[in-house]
Order: C-alpha cells, then structure tokens, then sequence
C-alpha cells in the first residue's frame, strides 16, 4: 500500500468511524461488541483499500463488511446474552421513568427481531439508506430489503400497537 492510500484509508477512517459504530451498535445492542465489530469491519477495509476502485465507496464497502459480519455473528450467536454494566444504577428519576420505559420497551422489541430484519431496519431508518443503497449493504435485493423492513415493522407494531409511532 501506497503512503498516499495509506493517508487517504486514515482520513476515511477518522471522518466516518463514528458513525460505522452507531450504526453497529444499533445493529448488535452492545458498545464493546459494536466496536469489535467496526474494528474487524475496518481491517478488512484496509486490507481491500488497494483493490478498491473508487475510494469515495469505501464507506458502502464497509457498511457491507459490517453487515455481514453482524448476520455472521448472529448466526454463530458467538456472544453472551448477558451484558455487564459498567456501573450500578442510581434511583431512578420519577420524570425519567417514562422515557427509559419506552426506551426500553423499544430495544426489547429490536432485540426480539431476527437478525436480518433489525439490520434492515437500521440501514434504512438510522442510516437513512436507501432500499438500493441497503439491499447493496446486505447484498441482497431491493425485494428482500422491502419485505424484511415491512416485516419487521410488522412485528414492532404488534408488540408495541399505537406506542411504536410515538417512539419513532
């Protein structure tokens, strides 16, 4: 690798790794793992960078890395389901109580989605992606992308009725 591909994968890389790890993050629901995810992702960019036609698609590239290896994940399950805390909850505020709630209730309902379909919900409404744009992310069709979000949405709105347009 060049000096110069080697400069222009670092500014990639400081210019768009915060947002690769929301949306891992959206896509896993746990920050350690989210940021292994974006680091595994990001290695194997790098390694690609040279082969990469046009350097502007890196970050395609690599919401693509991203999500396979998300669904990879998921299918291996490789991970525990139970997630440390940092630390001990304080008492919680009675005009917070709400709003961590419906947070709550919100990622439960995520987390009970199959893998695929929260992916797909994630690239299209937290990366504002389009069905295009999405499709090519989990290499699939624009189809697929359509019917994994309506099923989804499906799903949301039977286990949260009139509460998931609020939440959204």
């Amino acid at each position: 690798m060049t000096e110069r591909e080697r400069r222009g994968f670092s500014e990639f890389v400081e210019a768009r790794s915060t947002a690769l790890q929301r949306a891992a993050y959206l896509m896993i629901g746990d920050v350690s793992l989210a940021q292994d995810l974006v680091q595994e992702s990001l290695t194997k960019t790098y390694v690609a960078w040279p082969r990469l036609r046009d350097p502007a698609n890196a970050e395609a590239y690599t919401r693509r890395v991203i999500t396979t290896t998300a669904l990879t994940w998921f299918r291996r399950r490789s991970w525990s389901s139970e997630r440390p805390s940092r630390s001990v909850p304080e008492r919680p505020v009675a005009a917070h109580d709400d709003a961590v709630a419906t947070g709550a209730a919100l990622w439960a309902a995520l987390d009970a989605l199959p893998p695929r379909q929260r992916v797909a919900l994630v690239l299209r409404f937290y990366d504002d992606l389009t069905e295009t744009q999405t499709a090519e992310a989990m290499g699939t069709t624009v189809g697929t992308v359509k019917s994994q979000v309506a099923a989804a949405l499906g799903t949301l709105r039977a286990r949260l009725g009139d509460d998931l347009q609020e939440l959204l």
